[in-house]
């Protein structure tokens, strides 16, 4: 990323905003802003998220927000309810409370004799989310979106359930915010009461995990939150963005497809990072992008931000499999609209090891697979946070323990763009069964590069909202669909699918070994296949480099970890993915404060015994200044046996030496069909 030091407008940065709510609580804010907005009122552009703006985030904020600033914007960051240092205490995502607060905090935008009444919410992650739950809203004075890394479907398409399947995600993602949910606020912001509002975060944030596993199908929980429940109620334009590497990027379809506002669609190589800073490569432009966009839908300018096609991707070159990438090689590609007219469904039948021509007449076999519960260990994680090495590796040791289909050499390329659907004619031996389905580029020395996959809980086959148990011996026609993917298969190359009954640890498996049944003659795989080699040049407009502002400085004084292990007793058959996220400790020399952060994941089973399937997640998070020293240290573990999950989870917060508060959870959750 190229950092520019000289802005069309010179910027100002106000620390320690404070944004005043009805019912008397106060969030904290940092707005930059160009000066001249004294006297020329700007458009207010807004990031609202759990992240901590004074030092979790600080050094990513620095790079974007003053950067639009320097091109005529108010950008402000604001810290939820309950995190950083703004008051109250957060107690699950997408509440009520928070898009409440998100309008009133817009509207206190909207007011400021800085602005000019017009407003915009951008962010990742979390960030995006809100975007599009407050635009759903439709406030009077939100005038447009961007959201990355995000989803339209909190229960089919987020970090916790997949198909129906549970994610481990879901554990690792809860064990994430249990650790910031234990961090204190900035007794230099807010002053002695810091240690009051930290107790109460401690004692009230409560356990997310026990919530999210309360509600193992699509409930009215899950449909808060959700823009696909109605699409119509955004009414304002939306820039939806994602990665191939992240685990969002199928919102981007279905937000092109239904939603009725002017609205664009970028996917990129990358993973759960914002575009500009992508990783794996190549990274863009995404900020002059994104002025641009500001530009036409908050200022009126007329500019092309609008021409061109409705999605721009990234098509992917066949790369040979590994765990991490620092660039994906590949091209542009544009599509008019979505569903693209470019795209042609091509339905290849099934047979015994084989994908078959289309129009082609599969033999009636009946094929059976019972995975061990070692396939999977080579998944990676279901989004890749960018934390090599967390992308897939070669899946031939995975297909080992799987049922798979095989194209012919590929006599030429063959480029796909969408989601690859299985049909399948299935039965299986037990009531609650999966399906994790893969399709891989097989290169001609054998190594296998996962392209994309899905999951199918097979009890959530008539829709999530009432999963049914399956009849052991019954047939029933299935659909598992995979996650789409902009992907290039060589010549010489072929395309294969892996079917396997497990898929852990990228999701919990079911209460008994499955043996499930294919039935070829009534399965087939269709592909969404684009031409190949289509020139896009003339119609994909180039994106510039990627440029920020200069990042705010920090100082790496103890050094971090990051490891990825899978190892496997061969005495007592105990296996172990373990991962290791230590950042060390990092100086921040503008507010004069020491960070820690360690996270330890291990994801265990012994042979293929269900019963023994234990996820363990550690977060120590730590603050210390000169008469400042805080840390917590929270540890979540989840078991399962055939009829329940169990949870226990512990929370222990130091000031200095002395402990100030002990927490420990023991729940019991009945699986719900999972």
């Amino acid at each position: 990323m190229r950092t520019v030091t000289t802005l069309p407008l010179k910027v100002r940065e106000d620390s320690h905003e404070w944004v005043p709510l009805t019912d008397g609580a106060r969030l904290s804010a940092t707005v930059w802003r160009p000066v001249s907005s004294d006297d020329d009122p700007v458009p207010a552009i807004l990031e609202f998220i759990p992240y901590r703006q004074r030092d979790l985030t600080a050094r990513r904020d620095s790079i974007h927000h003053p950067y639009m600033a320097g091109h005529g914007y108010a950008c402000v960051r604001v810290d939820l309810r309950g995190s950083g240092e703004s008051d109250g205490v957060l107690t699950d995502e997408y509440l009520e409370q928070e898009f409440s607060d998100a309008q009133e905090v817009l509207a206190w935008l909207a007011q400021q004799p800085w602005c000019d009444g017009t407003t915009g919410m951008m962010g990742i992650s979390w960030g995006g989310f809100n975007a599009l739950q407050v635009a759903a809203r439709a406030p009077v004075n939100l005038g447009a979106v961007i959201a990355v890394c995000s989803s339209d479907d909190r229960y089919a398409d987020d970090v916790h359930y997949m198909g129906g399947c549970l994610l481990s995600d879901n554990l690792s993602w809860a064990s994430t915010m249990f650790a910031y949910n234990s961090c204190p606020p900035d007794p230099a912001v807010v002053g002695e009461r810091w240690r009051e509002m930290w107790l109460d975060r401690l004692q009230n944030s409560g356990l997310w995990l026990e919530t999210w596993l309360r509600h193992q199908r699509r409930d009215e929980f899950w449909q808060h939150g959700s823009i696909c429940e109605d699409y119509s109620s955004v009414q304002c334009p939306v820039l939806a963005v994602s990665g191939w590497a992240d685990g969002y990027s199928n919102a981007v379809f279905r937000m092109l497809e239904h939603l009725d506002v002017p609205r664009k669609g970028l996917i990129g190589p990358w993973s759960h990072k914002y575009p500009h800073l992508g990783q794996p490569g190549p990274a863009v432009g995404f900020l002059q992008l994104a002025v641009r966009w500001w530009d036409r839908w908050l200022k009126g300018a007329d500019n092309d931000v609008m021409d061109g096609p409705m999605l721009c991707t990234w098509m992917q070159d066949s790369v040979p499999p590994s765990t991490s990438y620092d660039e994906r090689p590949g091209r542009w590609v544009g599509e008019p609209r979505w569903p693209s007219p470019l795209v042609v469904p091509t339905r290849h039948p099934l047979a015994h090891n084989h994908i078959l021509e289309p129009g082609a007449t599969p033999p009636d076999q009946s094929l059976g697979v019972e995975s061990p519960l070692s396939v999977g260990q080579y998944a990676g994680k279901w989004c890749s946070y960018n934390a090599p090495p967390d992308l897939p590796y070669d899946q031939r040791e995975e297909d080992g323990g799987s049922l798979t289909f095989d194209t012919d050499v590929l006599g030429a390329p063959r480029e796909i763009l969408g989601s690859p659907v299985l049909d399948l004619d299935v039965e299986a031996d037990q009531p609650v069964a999966m399906i994790a389905a893969r399709l891989s580029d097989v290169r001609p020395d054998g190594a296998a590069t996962r392209v994309t996959y899905g999951l199918l809980n097979l009890t959530h086959r008539d829709g999530h909202e009432r999963p049914s148990e399956l009849e052991p011996g019954a047939r029933y026609r299935i659909q598992v669909a995979l996650n789409g993917v902009a992907q290039t298969f060589p010549a010489g190359h072929r395309l294969r699918v892996s079917i396997s009954t497990s898929y852990w640890p990228l999701a919990w498996p079911p209460p008994r070994p499955v043996r499930l049944t294919i039935h070829t003659a009534g399965s087939s795989l269709l592909i969404p296949d684009r031409p190949a080699g289509q020139r896009d040049e003339p119609y994909v407009r180039p994106f510039d480099e990627p440029e920020g502002a200069p990042p705010l400085a920090s100082e790496q004084i103890e050094p971090g970890d990051q490891r990825w292990t899978v190892s496997r007793d061969l005495v007592d058959y105990e296996s172990a993915l373990t991962v290791v996220k230590d950042l060390g400790v990092v100086r921040m020399p503008d507010t004069d404060l020491d960070l820690t952060r360690s996270a330890w994941e291990r994801y265990s089973w012994v042979g293929d015994d269900f019963d023994s399937v234990r996820g363990e997640n550690v977060w120590t998070m730590g603050f210390t200044r000169e008469g400042w020293n805080a840390r917590s240290v929270t540890r979540t573990i989840l078991t399962s046996d055939p009829d329940n999950l169990h949870l226990h989870a512990q929370l222990d917060a130091y000031e200095g030496d002395r402990r100030v508060l002990s927490k420990n959870w023991q729940r019991t959750i009945p699986r719900d069909h999972v």
